[in-house]
């Protein structure tokens, strides 16, 4: 299996012309939980410039709470929020000689749908209002991979390196003793988080498909 190393990038933390240097694929913040229009375009223009590819980071609208708290939205409202996000980066990066690959949900957003199957599919049917050639992130055997294969999207199984997994492969909280593993095993900080190696593999239709030769994954959620 080929590995592709990703972080997200565009949420103001100040390393992300260091990271560019050390990853293959970004996921770019879409405005809702960080980031803005010209964070977004320097970003994409920088990606390109490091030849990382991107995707979208869409979030809760929640900049105060950085997209990391429930804000208890209806699936409809879910839709219409990714939408928006998907919609105004692919402009920004069509607008920056940029294509996006792949979209991979933020925070309480991203732990939300890998239980919550109305959610999921909020996600997956936003994806492919939008551009069905994306490449939808999610953890192995969660609702957000089973909405995305439903939907007839691609998808990436991801796995976290610095992050602790419960018995059913969700992950621990940060919140909770033990919710980053990197802390325990003394792995450094970049962007003002914790980044995470996440390897992943396609499927097209539901059916597993070859590795991607340019991604697995280091982010921050």
């Amino acid at each position: 299996m080929r590995v592709d190393l990703n972080a997200d990038v565009g949420e103001l933390c100040g390393q992300d012309a260091a990271l560019m240097r050390s990853i293959t694929s970004a996921n770019v913040a879409c405005g809702s939980h960080a980031g803005d229009p010209g964070v977004m375009r320097d970003t994409l223009l920088l990606a390109r410039e490091h030849g990382v590819a991107v995707g979208a980071h869409p979030g809760f609208p929640d900049r105060e709470g950085f997209g990391r708290r429930d804000l208890h939205l209806t699936p409809r409202q879910v839709e219409d929020v990714v939408v928006y996000q998907i919609g105004a980066i692919a402009a920004i990066a069509a607008a920056s000689g940029v294509r996006l690959q792949h979209v991979k949900p933020h925070g309480a957003l991203f732990n939300i749908a890998v239980r919550d199957r109305s959610i999921a599919d909020a996600i997956a049917r936003a994806m492919a209002a939008v551009d069905r050639s994306l490449i939808l992130f999610g953890l192995p055997d969660s609702e957000l991979i089973a909405a995305g294969e439903a939907a007839g999207l691609r998808t990436a199984r991801e796995a976290f390196a610095d992050r602790a997994y419960r018995a059913d492969g969700t992950l621990v909280p940060r919140t909770e003793p033990g919710g980053g593993a990197c802390a325990r095993r003394g792995h450094g900080e970049r962007s003002g988080g914790r980044h995470h190696l996440r390897a992943w593999r396609h499927a097209r239709r539901g059916r597993p498909g070859r590795a991607d030769p340019r991604n697995a994954r280091c982010g921050r959620d």
